[in-house]
């Protein structure tokens, strides 16, 4: 059912995203030491970052470890990539090598060209135009903390980025209603949400966009943010700050949303820029949760991927 790579939610057949969440809980459920441990034993997986990480690293390095595998971070400035040898190249003899590649980077074309020559798995640890990654691991958050994610509504607030792309995606797969709130020229990706809007009249999903972060977040069930400068836009700080002010996750803002709404950020935060303080740490907040959960659905997509089926 799976193809060769994980590059977007979208190329992901929804019974498999559903099979991902399973798998995932029953990893989250096994004991440490038990069967799960050697899963991945005598497996290699490689880390090539064109992009500094916290959670997609430690994630993937502590995940293949408690699967019974090994991880090696490839930084590119240290391989021979830094020198001037071919990506294609790179990519043929790390296949050789490997078991299956993470890339981070920047553009989408540069991971899809990974893809094209490496004959092992590739996932998408994260680009510009998306975070798959991530976007799973929130449907599990999403879906322990509400029991369910058909029919949920999700409102992100903020910056229309590779996470916001991601999480368009994965809402269409799943049946979630989500509702974007950005200001005019930060929408997500026209191509991603009119491919979205497809996959959505078969789930009954519902894509919204609006410029407006209160009718966003009217009666959200999960408000979600994230940072308003990504990384690569540093020079573009001080404009996005005075262009996203309206949209910070605040008290105020968390206050049209359900009363048992659930607050996530997918970290690093910057306190009083996207979010406040008070939200974020939070009763309502699941950030933490959310984090933990990386682990725990990287484990179940290097276990999808890689070829040892925890079923």
């Amino acid at each position: 059912m799976r193809g060769k790579d994980l590059l977007t939610v979208a190329a992901i057949p929804r019974a498999q995203i559903f099979r991902l969440l399973q798998i995932a809980r029953d990893l989250k459920a096994a004991p440490r030491h038990g069967r799960a441990s050697q899963l991945l034993a005598g497996l290699t997986l490689g880390l090539l970052f064109e992009k500094p990480s916290t959670r997609t690293r430690v994630s993937f390095e502590a995940g293949m470890n408690q699967l019974g595998g090994q991880a090696l971070f490839l930084s590119s400035d240290n391989i021979q990539l830094s020198r001037g040898e071919s990506l294609a190249d790179t990519a043929k003899v790390l296949s050789r090598y490997l078991d299956g590649l993470v890339v981070r980077t920047y553009q989408q074309a540069i991971l899809e060209e990974w893809a094209h020559h490496a004959s092992i798995p590739v996932i998408n640890g994260l680009t510009d135009l998306c975070h798959p990654c991530q976007a799973l691991a929130d449907l599990l958050t999403i879906s322990e903390k509400k029991g369910r994610l058909e029919g949920i509504k999700l409102a992100y607030i903020g910056d229309g980025n590779n996470i916001a792309n991601s999480l368009i995606e994965a809402s269409a797969k799943v049946g979630m209603h989500i509702t974007v709130g950005c200001p005019p020229g930060y929408e997500p990706d026209r191509a991603i949400i009119q491919a979205a809007g497809e996959e959505a009249q078969y789930t009954g999903s519902i894509i919204e966009i609006t410029h407006d972060p209160q009718e966003a977040a009217s009666n959200a069930d999960v408000l979600y943010t994230d940072v308003w400068t990504s990384m690569g836009q540093e020079h573009e700080h001080a404009h996005r700050v005075a262009a996203f002010s309206p949209y910070q996750v605040n008290e105020s803002l968390l206050a049209r949303a359900c009363r048992d709404a659930i607050v996530m950020h997918c970290l690093p935060a910057h306190r009083g820029e996207e979010i406040t303080a008070a939200v974020l740490d939070g009763p309502q907040s699941v950030v933490l949760d959310q984090a933990e959960n990386r682990l725990h659905m990287q484990k179940a997509i290097l276990t999808e991927w890689l070829g040892r089926p925890w079923a």
